[in-house]
């Protein structure tokens, strides 16, 4: 792959499968401004290649979200950037020419449910747990969420989750629709569906 090294991401692949793997230093794949930015410029390449791609995290967390630190300390004009940034990432991965796939594992919130919902199918590990907090915080997200939400789960059960800022487990996302697949090796078993 000619994709640059990153600290935001790794890139493995996997007979004809591109692995992107969100990684940090703390573990929880915060999707800073950087991160955002690099990841627009790795799928914008990937795109070129028309093949699939998984995107995926770690065992703990498929990301956090957005870093409320970062964001916190944003002026107007450049959060307004950081939001179109994010519209422009999650745009990508949904207009992806391939297939596009979220494999997830533990916390997949805020944003990082944002980019998941991107994604053409979601693939969970039993320990995944999905959620927009931004309500406990009086936010709420601006990358996509609140359309593509809706339109998995319907109208009703989306904005109880906007609203409330709960939590849902592995077992209830598959439930609501909101994943598609509970598989104990989320990233294997996406891998095997776009071999098909």
């Amino acid at each position: 792959m000619p994709l640059t090294a990153s600290p935001f991401f790794s890139l493995q692949d996997a007979a004809n499968v591109s692995i992107l793997r969100l990684q940090s230093a703390d573990g929880t794949n915060r999707l800073t401004r950087e991160c955002v930015l690099a990841l627009h410029e790795a799928v914008n390449e990937l795109a070129n290649h028309s093949g699939p791609v998984v995107i995926t995290g770690n065992v703990r967390f498929f990301s956090a979200g957005a870093d409320l630190n970062e964001i916190a300390a944003l002026d107007a004009s450049a959060a307004y950037e950081f939001s179109r940034a994010g519209q422009r990432l999650m745009a990508l991965i949904e207009q992806f020419p391939a297939l596009f796939y979220a494999a997830v594992s533990g916390y997949c919130m805020g944003g990082g449910l944002d980019l998941a919902l991107a994604c053409h199918r979601r693939i969970a590990a039993p320990n995944a747990v999905f959620g927009h907090r931004g309500a406990a915080l009086g936010l709420i997200t601006g990358w996509g969420g609140t359309q593509r939400l809706p339109r998995l789960v319907g109208k009703a059960r989306a904005l109880e989750m906007f609203v409330s800022a709960e939590k849902i487990d592995a077992q209830g996302a598959l439930g609501t629709g909101l994943i598609d697949v509970l598989t104990s090796d989320p990233v294997a078993e996406a891998v095997r569906l776009l071999r098909r």
